[in-house]
């Protein structure tokens, strides 16, 4: 009995891992492709947004612009 309990469990705990790894592999790819597919424009008023929003400092701020721009 006490097998058998053990085996469902690590069951459903193996099942549980690969839906969440899925997901989790699925949303990874999205965002990437989301990024790739923003103009170099809508990036930059995407990280200027960010900054007047708080969640980047101007130093931060400068070296994403300057990341984004040699990119291009």
């Amino acid at each position: 009995m006490k097998l058998k309990r053990c085996w469902t469990v690590g069951c459903i705990l193996i099942c549980c891992g690969i839906f969440t790894g899925g997901c989790v592999a699925a949303i990874g790819n999205r965002d990437s492709q989301a990024r790739s597919n923003a103009t170099l424009g809508q990036q930059l008023i995407d990280l200027k947004r960010a900054q007047d929003a708080g969640a980047l400092s101007p130093t931060e701020y400068e070296a994403q612009r300057a990341r984004l721009l040699e990119h291009k």
